[in-house]
């Protein structure tokens, strides 16, 4: 069996394949950038226009008792599921960077645990803007972030030395932006309880397409994004999970209107709410949360094993292909061999990919448009959303990179990087 008839085969007998009908579709296009921003659901549309149309420009202000005020509650219910969550440990609202600084901060004002706030450089920078941040607001001594001696894979027993030497409040990204490296979070989660720490997870590269249980795990506390594998949209609210045992012992460094016990109330006097609302702050975005919920709702009906199931195919089936077919014309691989190690990207370098990605972004007339992912400063990233990626993509795309260098097709693209890549 060739490849093409090896993929289409594939293609055939996936059960998650319909589902790529419930997204909206331009056509000549692959879309491998899902775990940047995912696609825009057929179904979200239709909501934002009935809020924008019913429930805000006819019933106005009733909508907050006749829809609004119990959305947050329904959609971090829902999250909740895909973690293996009680309902009453996600709250969904503000972004992934405000509900770390609220989450981390709030662990450290606890006095649980020592005052030492690590990290490490396979996380997102934007987290560790956060942290480093927070270590100045406080007087802490500065970031503790660990460095590895590559970029693909974390060192385990290092992580666990720095843990033992300097117990305290760790934050890490459970599958990494740049190598789509997945950290063994139990393992982890273990370790740091054993050593008087906890981690703060961020799910962000995750959620969606791995397969979390925060119980099994032994995941205390963790933030994440949903516009990338649970397609909310741009900018759609970011969720945090804090476990039932340590909701009652922490405070909120934001004394905000909804994170008020009875804040229809307007009292003076600021009074938490005794569970996990105490972390929110001001009004929710109510037309981003309508549109999330389609795209979660469809997450939920796939099934995430099902989509973890398909996600490890199809990451094996693009590694094999890059090790066949592009080794030899200068692309390295750089994820994690192994299958159990990775998220749902496939990360690729080249001394050319800025103009690579150009190539597939804005090809001749003749050939189909790929939206990949770059990275600074050689990276390729290439996001398989098994909801709307087929493995016949995957083909089409390993064809493209091959002849981008053969024909040398990427020397007529300039050079010159924009600000947003």
């Amino acid at each position: 069996m060739n490849k093409k008839e090896k993929s289409k085969n594939f293609d055939k007998i996936d059960i998650l394949s319909h589902f790529k009908s419930k997204f909206y579709n331009p056509e000549n296009l692959i879309y491998l950038d899902g775990n940047s921003l995912g696609k825009l659901p057929i179904g979200a549309k239709k909501v934002v226009n009935k809020i924008v149309d019913e429930q805000w420009g006819e019933n106005l202000i009733r909508s907050w008792n006749d829809h609004w005020l119990e959305l947050p509650k329904k959609i971090g219910s829902k999250i909740a599921q895909l973690i293996n969550a009680n309902k009453n440990e996600v709250t969904v609202g503000d972004s992934t960077s405000v509900n770390l600084f609220k989450l981390a901060c709030a662990l450290i004002n606890s006095k649980i645990f020592p005052k030492h706030l690590i990290t490490d450089t396979l996380n997102f920078p934007t987290d560790n803007y956060i942290l480093d941040g927070i270590c100045k607001q406080y007087s802490l001594s500065n970031l503790r972030s660990i460095q590895y001696s590559n970029d693909i894979e974390a060192e385990i027993p290092l992580l666990k030395e720095t843990i033992k030497n300097y117990p305290g409040v760790l934050c890490l990204s459970l599958v990494t932006y740049k190598s789509s490296y997945l950290y063994p979070i139990k393992e982890l989660n273990d370790y740091a309880s054993k050593n008087n720490s906890i981690i703060i997870w961020d799910f962000s590269h995750a959620i969606g397409v791995v397969d979390i249980d925060v119980r099994e795990t032994n995941t205390l506390a963790a933030i994440g994004c949903t516009y990338k594998y649970l397609n909310g949209g741009p900018g759609s609210p970011a969720f945090m999970y804090i476990n039932n045992s340590l909701i009652s012992k922490l405070t909120s460094p934001i004394q905000g209107w909804f994170g008020h016990k009875k804040p229809f109330d307007f009292s003076m006097d600021y009074e938490p709410s005794t569970g996990i609302e105490k972390f929110d702050a001001g009004t929710k975005n109510i037309i981003s949360l309508a549109a999330l919920e389609t795209g979660i709702d469809l997450t939920l009906e796939a099934g995430i094993k099902n989509i973890s199931e398909k996600s490890h195919k199809m990451t094996t089936y693009l590694v094999n292909q890059v090790k066949n077919k592009l080794s030899r014309l200068g692309y390295t691989i750089e994820s994690p061999q192994m299958q159990n190690k990775r998220g749902s990207h496939i990360t690729l370098s080249h001394a050319e990919s800025w103009r690579i990605c150009q190539c597939l972004s804005y090809p001749p007339k003749n050939k189909i448009k790929i939206i990949p992912d770059f990275r600074p400063d050689r990276y390729i990233r290439l996001g398989l959303a098994p909801l709307y990626v087929s493995f016949e993509d995957l083909d089409i795309t390993v064809k493209r990179l091959e002849e981008i260098i053969t024909k040398k097709e990427y020397e007529k693209k300039d050079g010159n990087r924009p600000e947003v890549t």
